[in-house]
């Protein structure tokens, strides 16, 4: 069984928060079914977020980059992060302006990464980075050299501080709004994302098949 998150008084949902979900499995499955979260700290410098790719294990969010990267030092060092993915499935057009919104599926974890030094840790954390992007890679690949994992840092997040806020359906109208004359339509335009066909590397022998765990995704 799942359990419930606990919001802390940076995770607590206070905006609509009637779309905040408090179990645990809806954290797991907004953050497995992404592949590119948003990592977001206050430097010296000024407050930056960037793109990053992460896998999921348990409760422990993996990430990783360069060891040259002036974010991840300083996330290494014990300075509070806050990570998030969002999902868009659908822009949702109302009769009124103020109430055009898109139906998401949102996560937001906080908290202080910890540097992964422990070998068998670092090791683990890669795999988990490869198979969260590409299921099954880590054993159909050359695994890093020294070199490039001289060249890697993974940090840890706990999930232990984070949020959910999923928003479904039709738009929410005002009463007044429903027979305004400028309002020609109202409704849900989805978005789906979807994989497109395979295309091989030209560098591979001619006629090389496509893996299963590749081709099964598209």
């Amino acid at each position: 069984m799942s359990t419930p998150l606990s919001p802390t008084a940076r995770s607590t949902v206070r905006r609509n928060a009637v779309r905040a979900r408090t179990d645990r499995a809806d954290l797991h499955a907004v953050l497995d079914a992404g592949l590119v979260g948003h990592l977001g700290l206050a430097l010296p410098t000024g407050p930056l977020v960037l793109p990053t790719g992460y896998g999921r294990d348990g409760e422990t969010l993996y990430l990783h980059g360069s060891t040259g990267a002036a974010t991840l030092r300083a996330a290494a060092a014990g300075l509070p992060v806050c990570f998030t993915v969002t999902h868009v499935d659908g822009v949702v057009y109302s009769r009124s302006a103020f109430h055009h919104s898109m139906n998401h599926r949102s996560a937001v974890v906080q908290g202080t990464a910890r540097l992964v030094t422990d070998p068998d840790e670092r090791w683990h954390g890669l795999a988990v980075l490869t198979d969260h992007l590409a299921p099954g890679s880590w054993d159909h690949s050359r695994r890093p050299d020294r070199k490039e994992l001289i060249a890697t840092a993974v940090l840890a997040l706990d999930l232990t501080e984070a949020s959910v806020k999923v928003r479904t359906g039709p738009p929410g109208e005002d009463e007044r709004d429903l027979a305004h004359p400028a309002a020609d339509w109202a409704g849900v335009l989805p978005l789906h994302t979807v994989w497109g066909r395979p295309e091989p590397c030209p560098q591979l022998p001619p006629g090389t098949p496509v893996p299963q765990r590749v081709s099964s995704r598209a």
